[in-house]
């Protein structure tokens, strides 16, 4: 009796791929968000109307988190590239495994941070208002705002590494085993 070897497919799937730029889109923009609507004047009307936009956007980068966790788990997908030498190959890894935990803990250190602020306005999503679990606590506040902020540009350099990355081995590596970006096209 002969068993059928799976082959890694050489492409990841269609659910992936889209959940990826989807998450990618979502996140830099909350992160362009987050910055200016803090550099914003406190006198500036539209300052806080941006908040509710950048919690509710947070809100659905950490759904689509979990749902694209859920979905790779259940895909199979290729794996790395033979022709990594071993610190990209562990570089590649550790890279991705932090971006995709930190799409997780950065919208619930946002969500932290609104639910222990005193005169927080609650964190909407949709029509609705989600439930703020934490005690109300300017201690509180001020160490998850530290968290968020440090983790949010954490996630925006390991981003910009990640580009890099795919674009190193995209122009230099063009059509060779490296060449990573047509995987997730």
């Amino acid at each position: 009796m002969t068993f059928a070897r799976e082959v890694a497919p050489r492409r990841y799937p269609f659910a992936m791929v889209g959940l990826h730029w989807l998450r990618a889109v979502l996140v830099l923009g909350l992160i362009a968000l987050g910055w200016w609507m803090t550099v914003l004047p406190d006198a500036d009307p539209i300052k806080f109307a941006l908040y509710p936009v950048h919690k509710q956007m947070g809100v659905t980068v950490f759904i689509i988190a979990v749902i694209a966790l859920i979905v790779r788990g259940r895909s199979t997908y290729p794996g790395e590239p033979r022709g990594l030498s071993r610190w990209e190959a562990t570089l590649s890894r550790m890279t991705h495994r932090a971006l995709l935990v930190l799409t997780v803990i950065v919208p619930l250190t946002g969500y932290a941070m609104s639910s222990s602020y005193i005169d927080s306005d609650g964190v909407p999503f949709l029509f609705m208002a989600l439930p703020e679990l934490l005690p109300k606590s300017n201690a509180g506040f001020a160490v998850f705002q530290w968290l968020h902020r440090v983790l949010a540009y954490t996630l925006l350099g390991l981003a910009l590494l990640h580009v890099i990355g795919a674009l190193k081995h995209r122009l230099s590596d063009r059509g060779g085993e490296t060449d990573v970006l047509e995987r997730m096209t």
